[in-house]
């Protein structure tokens, strides 16, 4: 059997990124401060995350300039909604994830540990490059979540900023203060999962706490200029009933305003909880119905075709001022400047010129060598 000795001696890992966050302990171990998870790892461990690894006497990342794909989405499938309407977003990720979601719906990315299913080697230049020449006009750290490789997605925004590009982080939001502070200061905008409203389903269905999730929208919303929406994904009996949708959508309203725009969005059977059922359309409907019941103003529904679940109203005089159907916008009526035209009362969000629409397409794109 191999000892912890035996792992002491190990070569270092090849093209490994010195990582940050992490201290040393009294015991010989080595502690990785990037999340609340907190992994103390001997020689040759890996973080919960799978893609932090202790080397030598050092934390690497082992997937820095590594990507599981890349692709021209629609920025409304983030999902934004106030953040450069119909635009198109270059979208990536990497592999491995600090949560462990039993429903995760991107789990062969997310809770891979295969390294060498990450193809597409990529510099930060190169990315930014590729999304610029797109004609995109942001980029996406996302299928699974850049907290976990905070140092290659922070870079990677240095190289977008460099070329007018907007930075997009999709998170589960679990991070400490630190690093948390780092990597937003990056970014232009962020979706922040808000899996339930309950700790013990955070604890039971994803491996981690609540409320480090709820500190980050606490510190998005009020310390930055981060633009900020919420996704809460909707399970049939695990995070969907009347009591918890109101609590949930109690403290948006209350500690985050109404204007932050929250998306309920359908569950699908995956990964380990195929035994439930999908959502149905009704519940999303119901879940909208609360939330606008609570005082929030821009609420949507996700993957269905609801077009009053898609369509956003002006918060002066009402007027639908984008109509949309799942990813395609199918009436735009707010001017340049975020404004209604009927009223000129403005919308909460980043918005530009509207000419044409990405559309609702999904191109996979080869980074050329």
């Amino acid at each position: 059997m191999k000892s912890r000795a035996d792992d002491a001696e190990a070569p270092p890992v090849a093209d490994a990124w010195p990582a940050q966050w992490w201290h040393a302990l009294d015991d010989g171990r080595i502690q990785c401060d990037l999340c609340p998870r907190d992994c103390r790892l001997h020689a040759g461990q890996r973080g919960a995350c799978f893609v932090r690894m202790r080397d030598g006497d050092r934390m690497v990342l082992t997937t820095y300039g590594r990507s599981s794909g890349f692709c021209i989405d629609p920025i409304e499938k983030k999902p934004l909604n106030h953040f450069l309407p119909g635009s198109a977003v270059f979208s990536f990720g990497t592999a491995g994830c600090n949560l462990a979601c039993k429903f995760c719906q991107n789990w062969d990315i997310s809770k891979s540990r295969d390294m060498d299913r990450l193809q597409d080697e990529a510099s930060p230049e190169r990315i930014a490059y590729a999304a610029w020449q797109s004609g995109c006009r942001s980029v996406a750290f996302t299928y699974n979540d850049p907290v976990i490789f905070a140092e290659y997605a922070m870079d990677t925004a240095d190289a977008c900023r460099s070329r007018g590009l907007k930075t997009v982080a999709v998170t589960a939001g679990y991070i400490h203060e630190a690093p948390r502070r780092a990597l937003f200061a990056k970014m232009d905008a962020a979706n922040v999962d808000l899996k339930a409203f309950t700790d013990d389903f955070y604890v039971r269905l994803t491996g981690s706490r609540l409320a480090p999730v709820l500190d980050t929208l606490k510190y998005l919303v009020h310390e930055t200029d981060v633009w900020v929406e919420i996704t809460t994904l909707l399970i049939p009996t695990r995070n969907d009933s009347d009591d918890e949708l109101k609590r949930l959508c109690g403290w948006v309203a209350e500690a985050l305003g109404p204007d932050v725009p929250l998306h309920f969005t359908a569950f699908h059977p995956d990964h380990k909880l195929t035994s439930v059922p999908r959502t149905p359309a009704a519940t999303l409907t119901r879940a909208r119905a609360i939330a606008r019941s609570e005082g929030l103003r821009h609420v949507y529904t996700g993957n269905v075709h609801d077009t009053a679940g898609g369509t956003t109203l002006c918060p002066g005089c009402g007027t639908a001022v984008i109509v949309r159907d799942w990813h395609r916008i199918v009436a735009y009526d707010l001017g340049w400047d975020g404004r209604c035209l009927a009223c000129r009362t403005p919308v909460p969000g980043r918005f530009e010129v509207f000419t044409r629409q990405w559309g609702p397409r999904r191109v996979p794109v080869t980074l050329n060598r």
